[in-house]
């Protein structure tokens, strides 16, 4: 007959108790690890403006005066079959392309 303090519980033997605690201590080890590690954070920088020669393999190759010229101006040379980046720098809105199109580019935005 089973005694009021018994219970349906499942319990593991002895030799596991230190098992679980180490295992539990590790996680919380990790955990702090990376919560506190530095300089790896989970939220995004914002992005910063550059100069306009600081945008690596790019280019500039114009100056557009608002957003809508500039995605004219991407757009032709899309047809054209030129890649090209709007991106904001520290001297207004450019309009990129690499090295080796920026000729073509100027062509054909009509550009000297």
């Amino acid at each position: 007959m089973a005694s009021a303090f018994e219970s349906d519980v499942l319990t593991l033997p002895v030799a596991f108790e230190p098992l679980g605690a180490l295992l539990l201590l590790g996680a919380a080890i990790l955990l702090l690890r990376w919560t506190f590690s530095g300089g790896k954070s989970l939220i995004a920088k914002p992005p910063r403006s550059g100069k306009p020669d600081d945008y690596g393999l790019l280019t500039p190759i114009c100056d557009p005066d608002t957003a809508d010229e500039a995605r004219q101006a991407q757009h032709a040379l899309a047809r054209a079959g030129i890649v090209a980046t709007v991106t904001n720098t520290t001297e207004g809105t450019r309009v990129m392309v690499f090295a080796e199109d920026a000729q073509r580019a100027r062509d054909v935005l009509h550009l000297t």
